[in-house]
């Protein structure tokens, strides 16, 4: 039987780790995406290389995206699932002093590599009569926060982007929805740092944030739900955490 494929971005750490051994875990074969090929070794060791293919693809690189795709469905496969995970942000200040290449770097990942990767999808899709795009949003999109600037206006272009994706593909089978994370411990907060490990640890001090594999349930779940269910939106975050983006600890709220 041609096996039928999910695509996971970003999956070489944190919440595209997670997802991909969730997925893996639920009987799906993984296609398993990120710059980093090299840390997705352990991916095939753990789960065997006929459950999950890694690839070293830049989201960034359209071509590269649109190759990676066609060598997935070569075979006929096709592919059922699509999580657009990859994403980051960079700079801490407002917008007066930030860097343009951190800019550049986020929209062209957060936004350019979403639908680069997205369009290369669809086809395949709208040809089955099924299939589902997941995109990882953020808070940040609806809750503005200090230093947030481009990468908030990254996040609400994910997120009415899939609102979009719902109307262009309504009635061709295909699912689209957005999950939309507040603070998890992950690797995110280290490459907001610079790699400072003690101010991301900080971060956290005092709270139960969310975590990875809390991420991976609500994407989970939405594609498990039946196929005439869309699941449009997701937003979830720490009991820890108010609305918004400040964090008060557990100790201070007191």
């Amino acid at each position: 039987m041609t096996a039928s494929w999910a695509v996971v971005t970003g999956a070489s750490s944190g919440i595209g780790w997670a997802i991909v051994e969730h997925l893996l875990k639920d009987g799906h074969h993984v296609a398993a995406w990120a710059r980093r090929g090299d840390r997705l070794a352990e991916l095939v060791e753990r789960y065997g290389a006929d459950r999950v293919r890694p690839s070293q693809v830049d989201v960034r690189d359209a071509t590269a995206v649109r190759a990676a795709v066609a060598d997935l469905t070569a075979n006929g496969a096709g592919i059922e699932l699509l999580v657009n995970n990859a994403g980051l942000s960079l700079g801490l200040g407002p917008l007066d002093d930030g860097d343009a290449g951190d800019w550049h770097t986020m929209v062209q990942t957060n936004i350019e590599g979403l639908l680069a990767c997205t369009q290369a999808v669809i086809p395949g899709m709208r040809a089955a009569g099924r299939g589902h795009i997941v995109n990882i949003g953020s808070l940040a999109a609806e809750y503005p926060f200090m230093g947030g600037n481009v990468y908030a206006g990254t996040k609400a272009f994910v997120h009415h982007l899939t609102a979009n994706l719902r109307v262009d593909l309504h009635g061709s089978g295909v699912r689209v929805t957005c999950v939309a994370p507040g603070m998890v411990r992950s690797e995110f907060a280290m490459v907001r740092f610079g790699g400072d490990r003690e101010r991301a640890d900080a971060l956290y001090e005092g709270i139960e944030p969310l975590t990875a594999d809390d991420v991976a349930d609500a994407v989970v779940w939405a594609h498990r739900c039946p196929a005439n269910v869309n699941v449009n939106y997701i937003e979830l975050m720490s009991l820890d955490q108010p609305y918004g983006l400040a964090l008060t600890s557990r100790k201070d709220a007191r």
